[in-house]
């Protein structure tokens, strides 16, 4: 297997299905473009998620967006907008949102690190209205669950993220309920910018959710860091 170091060296793509190749998009003939760093976007609700630990990625490359579907869109929109403006080798060509998350399924505990490539808008009711749950009406030209289009996923579980704007503490719709990451993965679906989104759970979206997120909301980010950052 051709490291990453040496298909770096080389200085452009094969086009042959290389394992380790670096550059964006993969397995692109003759590309040259390749994902640095500088090109990553890391993206969460609140600081205390983070915890001071990914300082090393600010200013341009960690956004704090606040709680909820409306900050997360605006925030990531105008950060991908002022993106377009600049120097094409500096612009977002990854984005990555890692926060806090509950979970209702047996397979998912309190603790673990998990990566969302799903995700529904799980408070969009129109049902009244003849339209599925989830479905934005009139909105033919997206789909009602987003699917990641990120080629970087080193946990693979391929969760279903259902996202609104409660807190969940009953049964509702997805694997993983959070309140941003549908939003963050329609604002990438719009400017065609890979998503990714990885969820530490905190809490078993049930009657003790609010307790057991404030005791474990700052546990994730060393999991994040290893299991995720640590592989780019």
């Amino acid at each position: 297997m051709l490291s990453r170091e040496f298909l770096l060296e080389r200085g452009y793509c094969c086009g042959h299905g290389c394992l380790m190749c670096p550059y964006e998009p993969k397995h692109t003939k003759g590309n040259t473009y390749r994902m640095d760093r500088k090109n990553i976007l890391i993206v969460s609700a609140l600081d205390t998620e983070v915890q001071g630990q990914l300082d090393d990625w600010k200013p341009h490359n960690l956004l704090i967006t606040g709680v909820g579907k409306v900050n997360a869109t605006h925030e990531l929109t105008y950060r991908l907008l002022v993106d377009k403006s600049i120097n094409y080798d500096s612009r977002i060509n990854l984005v990555i949102n890692y926060g806090t998350a509950g979970s209702q399924v047996d397979r998912y505990t309190i603790g673990d690190l998990v990566d969302c490539t799903r995700f529904i808008q799980r408070d969009m009711d129109v049902s009244g209205l003849g339209f599925k749950i989830g479905q934005t009406p009139f909105e033919e030209d997206i789909p009602i669950i987003l699917q990641s289009e990120s080629e970087f996923n080193p946990i693979g579980e391929k969760a279903f993220c259902g996202t609104g704007d409660s807190f969940v503490q009953s049964s509702t719709i997805g694997d993983i309920v959070d309140m941003e990451a549908y939003a963050l993965a329609k604002v990438c679906y719009k400017f065609k910018v890979p998503f990714i989104s990885f969820k530490y759970i905190t809490d078993d979206a049930d009657g003790s959710a609010s307790n057991d997120w404030e005791k474990n909301v700052s546990k994730g980010i060393d999991k994040f860091k290893e299991n995720v950052l640590c592989k780019l």
